[in-house]
């Protein structure tokens, strides 16, 4: 089971861009997908962004060109830079990871989280 803590996060103006950091732990090398997913009040967990264990990426067409997910494997981290942020993107922010399994197309099916950090953007 993979263990998550992510780190970051806070509020910001609508226009602005906030970083998230994420240590990750105890998941295959050899086959994943790690990312992010965040939920809103009143509002399902979706998909935001991930990287595969081959190295492709996956965004949710919402943050596309907005957001950019990177992976330190050195340090085993995965970090989620938005820009252009805007007050749909507020919500709690989840570190996230299907081991054993790949995010394409969409579908981030994540079975691991970490503990969440709150993301606020006001406009």
């Amino acid at each position: 089971q993979a263990r998550l803590v992510e780190s970051g996060g806070g509020s910001v103006q609508a226009g602005g861009s906030l970083r998230l950091s994420c240590k990750v732990s105890g998941y295959s090398p050899s086959n994943y997908c790690l990312g992010w997913s965040r939920q809103a009040p009143g509002k399902e967990r979706e998909g935001v962004a991930a990287i595969n264990s081959d190295g492709t990426f996956d965004y949710a067409v919402s943050v596309k060109g907005r957001f950019t997910i990177s992976q330190d494997i050195t340090n085993n981290t995965i970090d989620l830079q938005m820009n252009n942020l805007k007050p749909e993107d507020s919500a709690i922010y989840y570190c996230a990871a299907a081991v054993g399994n790949s995010c394409r197309r969409g579908r981030f099916p994540f079975g691991d989280w970490g503990q969440g950090t709150q993301v606020t953007v006001s406009g």
